[in-house]
């Protein structure tokens, strides 16, 4: 029933998100205009895939999804990788390093990154069993 689940982040602009997904070997899969800058984009590296959509892209779609009891913020994305070395070693300078490295209870060693528009991005890599 369920094929495939992927984070939409509304923020206040794309390009300055780009670099960094970039850098982590993301590519602009589809890009969506909105006046003279980017109001939607699909990046994706292997058979992972972030959506990003501006707030003005959003309220010109259908502005009634901003509506609600909460304003919509930054949000989190887990994602899940088989080398948490090679990943590091991708993370740009000047990334905002939350966690630079952590052990957890559930069996995995992660490092936890903020977006320029304050997303919190988790990268997993779970023990070979």
């Amino acid at each position: 029933m369920i094929k495939k689940v992927t984070p939409v982040l509304i923020v206040d602009s794309i390009e300055p998100l780009l670099p960094l997904w970039e850098s982590l070997g993301f590519a602009r899969a589809a890009e969506v205009p909105h006046d003279d800058v980017l109001g939607f984009v699909i990046l994706t590296r292997d058979s992972v895939e972030v959506m990003y959509q501006t707030f003005d892209s959003v309220r010109g779609d259908e502005a009634k999804v901003l509506d609600g009891p909460r304003a919509i913020g930054a949000a989190a994305v887990f994602i899940e990788v088989d080398d948490i070395e090679a990943l590091a070693a991708l993370i740009p300078s000047g990334t905002d390093v939350v966690v630079a490295r952590r052990k957890t209870f559930y069996g995995s060693t992660e490092i936890v990154i903020r977006d320029g528009a304050g997303n919190v991005i988790t990268f997993a890599q779970f023990a070979q069993a």
